[in-house]
């Protein structure tokens, strides 16, 4: 109890040195932008409204990026083909785009600003997590890789998903719904109207970790759903694919947190009504992990028996694994099924993530090798999954930088 009532005081503090960060106007006006209008526009990825917003590498608002910077809402399309209004945020570099050229092949090479739609990581499910606000605030923790996209000259666009920032709820994990959500978000992005960026120019999709699984979601979906788009790569970084085998890694450890935010998120996705399963302290659980971001919602979770939080005794990944309707619910997000043909992918994970599992990020690349794609699978020995991440960054920034230059795919599929 005293470490809640700790952690608690910390973000009410963190939250208290925030907001005097930020005029009273200033997050009056942002807040009224997340409201979602009565009517919604009919097509996918029209913009419903935008603003302008600001990108700072930290709180204290010494370093604003040399960018134009969009706060974006749009229409999109959740788990169940019903419209939603999605929020994110465009940023366009300062700078001219210089063509990327081999020296050798001179005639390689996009003549048109690539947009690169950088997926983020898991931020939390509470509305104040939600990346276009972190962003603004300096508080975003991959903000680093923003401004490494941005110094490279992509423009770039960044989806908070569905219900992260507007209502009603988030659907973290929900496949469908987040992948429909980068999709329109670079719909979007192209829309905006920001000078320099091209409305049908060529298109990068990148992320880690929730951003991997939107990345490798939102390639999957993209023949159907937004076959216009003209997509030339993809890096997916540790991926939960399945998630019912990252359920059970979860189980039990530090990073509880996030299973918790799956339970949250399918069920919101999927409408399954958590009272028949989950008892009083489960309930209250998964609604304070859901107040919470990602580095605060760890500690109340950690190495909990989750057993406690069901009306069965089970732990939530054993009830994941027996109860037809939850099983039925997570299998329906599973990744690798429809492999993305139209364009190279990069698939990286680390043997020694301690949040993702290994072994199923792996059998959804060999998957995508035997539907057809072209996949350049990455293994590290990294230790961790945040050390993993930063790891990998490199060989994500080479990989885009190929595919914007033109460059043969590597296709290791038959390593596999």
């Amino acid at each position: 109890m005293k470490t809640r009532h700790t952690i608690g005081g910390l973000a009410a503090l963190s939250a208290l040195a925030a907001s005097l960060l930020i005029p009273l106007g200033a997050a009056n006006a942002a807040e009224d932008f997340y409201a979602i209008p009565a009517t919604l526009p009919a097509q996918n990825g029209t913009i419903v409204k935008q603003e302008a917003s600001s990108f700072y590498l930290e709180p204290l608002k010494l370093t604003p990026a040399q960018a134009q910077v969009q706060r974006i809402m749009y229409k999109s399309t959740d788990s169940q083909g019903q419209p939603i209004a999605a929020t994110g945020t465009v940023l366009m570099p300062k700078t001219p785009w210089l063509k990327l050229q081999d020296p050798l092949r001179p005639w390689l090479g996009v003549s048109e600003r690539p947009l690169v739609a950088f997926n983020p990581g898991t931020k939390g499910n509470g509305d104040q997590c939600a990346p276009s606000k972190r962003l603004a605030t300096g508080e975003d923790y991959e903000g680093a890789i923003v401004k490494g996209l941005l110094a490279a000259g992509y423009a770039v666009t960044i989806p908070d998903y569905q219900g992260v920032g507007t209502a009603p709820k988030s659907t973290y994990m929900a496949r469908v719904a987040t992948g429909n959500a980068v999709l329109d978000a670079v719909r979007a992005a192209q829309r905006s109207g920001l000078a320099g960026l091209p409305g049908n120019g060529p298109v990068l999709l990148s992320g880690y970790s929730q951003g991997g699984e939107a990345t490798a979601a939102a390639s999957e979906l993209a023949a159907s759903y937004a076959p216009e788009l003209k997509i030339i790569g993809a890096y997916a970084g540790a991926v939960p694919a399945n998630l019912l085998e990252v359920a059970k890694f979860l189980e039990g450890g530090l990073y509880q947190a996030f299973l918790l935010s799956a339970v949250s998120g399918i069920a919101t996705a999927e409408n399954i009504d958590l009272t028949k399963y989950a008892n009083a302290a489960g309930l209250a659980a998964i609604a304070q992990n859901d107040g919470l971001c990602t580095v605060e919602s760890i500690a109340p979770s950690a190495f909990q028996d989750t057993a406690k939080y069901t009306l069965s005794g089970q732990k939530l990944s054993v009830l994941a694994q027996t109860d037809p309707t939850i099983r039925a619910a997570l299998e329906k997000q599973l990744i690798g099924k429809a492999a993305p043909t139209k364009f190279p992918v990069l698939v990286a994970q680390s043997l020694l993530d301690d949040v993702i599992e290994p072994t199923q990020t792996k059998a959804m690349a060999q998957q995508w090798c035997q539907g057809g794609a072209t996949v350049q699978f990455e293994n590290s020995v990294v230790p961790t999954h945040v050390g993993a991440a930063a790891g990998f960054l490199p060989t994500m920034f080479g990989f885009l930088a190929a595919r914007v230059n033109g460059s043969p795919a590597v296709n290791n599929c038959a390593a596999l």
